[in-house]
């Protein structure tokens, strides 16, 4: 508990900056020396064992937890579709978390609403939409979680295993999707253990 204070004390410490370059007892580095670019129309699909980091890679590029060393740099908007669920409110409707997940991007209302029919569309959960999303199935989560991180003119895609619990039509429509999203100049980083889905969206 003493080392954790004492990251926190080094984080919100402005005079100290350096980067932390060792473990505590009981640590382990997730990620270790890991470099890559990427470029507007690239894929890169990611593939490793249970616990190699590729999730963990994922919540660094989308932000959601910061390097211990080295650094992220990111130009444009990032669309992620990491964990099932993440983000919903689960007593909220699907159509009402459309608007809240919008309002994360930065988008308002009226944007949002514009964008609606073909969210709903494309996540094909019929009725469901306007049913609270604790009710909703790992598949219906992934439907409508790809549906608004696709919608939202993401420069990059972070997607995240959530095809493994969509039926195969699903799997075929966020492929095709996918292959689009690339033509069109976005950049994509999928993790996967289907090698299928992975050789058929990526390039590395």
């Amino acid at each position: 508990r003493r080392s954790a204070l004492r990251d926190i004390w080094r984080e919100i410490a402005v005079w100290d900056g350096r980067p932390r370059d060792r473990l505590h007892a009981s640590e382990f580095w997730a990620l270790h020396d890991i470099s890559f670019e990427l470029q507007p129309g690239d894929a890169l699909g990611i593939v490793g064992a249970n616990g190699a980091g590729k999730s963990t890679l994922l919540k660094v590029l989308s932000r959601l937890l910061k390097p211990d060393t080295g650094e992220v740099r990111i130009v444009g908007r990032v669309g992620t579709l990491i964990e099932l669920g993440a983000g919903f409110n689960p007593v909220l409707t699907g159509r009402e978390n459309v608007f809240a997940q919008g309002a994360l991007y930065g988008y308002g209302v009226r944007e949002m609403a514009r964008r609606l029919d073909a969210i709903v569309d494309f996540a094909d959960i019929g009725e469901g939409i306007d049913k609270p999303v604790q009710h909703y199935s790992s598949g219906m989560c992934a439907r409508l979680g790809l549906a608004i991180a696709v919608h939202v003119d993401p420069d990059l895609l972070l997607v995240d295993e959530v095809l493994a619990v969509g039926d195969l039509a699903f799997q075929n429509k966020c492929m095709r999707h996918m292959r689009e999203f690339r033509e069109r100049g976005g950049t994509l980083v999928f993790v996967g253990h289907a090698g299928h889905q992975v050789q058929a969206a990526c390039d590395r």
